[in-house]
């Protein structure tokens, strides 16, 4: 058992992989505070190390032991928590792993706080320790394995709760990330999510309007909705929430809209088939939604989709992008490619290219595939050498900067709104750097107070290839 003083306790937390972990691990910070621990920087000393860790990929899950490592070597007298992911695809590992005191995963972060308390009671005489203590010590007590390590971990393929996180402020003083949905129902063949994020679960509307206005009255004017699978917000309500009725993502993009004092509503990643003509249609009606939409696409080529199990085709997924253009003037669609997943010959990779340059998006992600054991790719035929992997990709990444240089070199002598968020340094001059709502990066020249504020002015040329310049500017409100 790890010692530690019961008061004025020091917390440290790191954060591995996605937004929506990001957004987990904030949330758990705020629950500390407010339980009055101390946060330090993960690198200082502290009574407590917490890793929200990740296990989209096998790297992901060496790089979360490596922080569990390091937390460790750091204070061998700390308690050292792993949560999340990798605590769910490897649990019986972390379970004999002497760097770990506590495992929590997915669907019981919000019981952090608690946890660490009935951890540390057993420090003190059973005369000080609460009811509701004894009860978590109990519960401790009957899951430790022999090196004393506490496990809590649901079976997530089975649950039907959405975990109540929330935050009340952003670490982000202009954008405020918000988790609405949890789960993925697709089992992509490449993909280990599902399994340890378990199914589809979404948050009440009531429950997210309520943390949007309140980051609104701490000054955020724009949130970004995010989640593991986005688009499929509220499919779990029908069965779960009868009472409720219908609820999707448009539905509560509109309800969000009518808030007082949010400029902007902007979403994570979307799947195409969430692309109909109704939900086109009602957000280019809608003033505060931005207009960039994060299509995920993965490959360019049909036969490597059917390989993948993605549900859809690309002559779908380029009716899904014209139907967005027809709407929307410039609207910025980014997304994500795998190169050299099994089975890619050179033919499908011409392919991909070729689509990919029909579609011309403004941004590309592009990622090598990785093999992630326990799923159906890792164990297919015809891996791809790695070799092969690094030139496919260092070909698409040249076209991506070709095709996203051009995306914004068309703002050129255009009148464009930016909300400012931060002071940088380029070329030995001080600017204030904020996003389009395209999310294109935009600048003008320093001046104090200008921090979260939404202007509007004439983009003049390019600092850099990734950065417009306005010569000139008005606040818009």
């Amino acid at each position: 058992m790890r010692k530690a003083d019961p008061f004025n306790r020091k917390a440290a937390l790191h954060n591995l992989g996605c937004k929506v972990n990001a957004y987990e691990t904030e949330a758990m910070q705020q629950l500390l505070e407010a339980a009055g621990y101390e946060i330090v920087p993960f690198a200082q000393k502290a009574d407590v190390y917490i890793v929200n860790t990740c296990s989209v990929t096998n790297m992901a899950d060496k790089k979360s032991r490596q922080m569990l490592h390091r937390a460790r070597k750091q204070n061998p007298d700390a308690v050292v928590v792993a949560a999340g992911c990798y605590v769910q695809s490897a649990s019986e590992l972390l379970k004999h792993d002497l760097s770990v005191d506590i495992i929590i995963g997915n669907n019981r972060k919000k019981d952090l706080v608690a946890t660490l308390d009935a951890y540390f009671s057993r420090q003190r005489g059973p005369e000080k320790i609460t009811t509701g203590e004894m009860n978590l010590k109990e519960e401790i007590e009957s899951r430790e394995n022999p090196q004393g390590c506490f496990s809590d971990i649901v079976d997530i393929g089975k649950t039907g709760e959405y975990e109540a996180l929330s935050v009340h402020r952003s670490e982000d003083h202009t954008r405020a990330f918000i988790k609405i949905q949890d789960g993925c129902n697709q089992f992509c063949s490449y993909c280990i999510i599902p399994y340890v994020r378990g199914r589809v679960r979404s948050r009440r509307p009531d429950e997210v309007e309520a943390e949007v206005k309140t980051l609104v009255k701490e000054g955020f004017r724009e949130v970004v909705l995010t989640g593991i699978h986005l688009s499929s917000y509220g499919v779990d309500f029908a069965d779960r929430q009868a009472a409720a009725g219908k609820v999707g993502l448009l539905d509560l993009i509109v309800r969000l809209h009518s808030i007082e004092g949010l400029e902007r509503i902007r979403l994570g990643s979307l799947e195409p088939r969430i692309i109909t003509p109704d939900f086109v249609e009602t957000l280019a009606g809608l003033e505060k939604f931005c207009p960039h939409f994060h299509l995920s696409l993965q490959s360019g080529c049909d036969e490597t989709l059917r390989r993948m199990n993605r549900h859809y085709t690309t002559a779908e997924y380029q009716e899904k992008c014209e139907r967005i253009r027809e709407k929307f003037v410039h609207p910025a669609i980014t997304t994500d490619v795998i190169v050299g997943f099994p089975g890619e010959t050179e033919e499908e990779f011409a392919k991909t290219q070729e689509f990919l340059q029909k579609i011309h998006f403004y941004e590309m992600h592009i990622f090598k595939y990785s093999r992630r054991a326990g799923t159906r790719a890792d164990r297919m035929e015809n891996q791809i050498p790695e070799s092969v992997k690094t030139a496919r990709s260092d070909t698409l990444l040249r076209l991506e900067r070709e095709m996203s240089e051009a995306f914004r070199r068309d703002y050129e002598n255009q009148m464009i709104e930016v909300l400012l968020e931060e002071k940088v340094t380029i070329h030995g001059a001080d600017y204030m750097l904020g996003h389009t709502r395209e999310y294109v990066k935009a600048a003008v020249p320093w001046q104090p107070d200008l921090k979260n504020a939404l202007i509007s002015g004439r983009a003049v040329s390019m600092l850099n290839p990734e950065i417009i310049l306005l010569d000139s500017f008005a606040k818009v409100q």
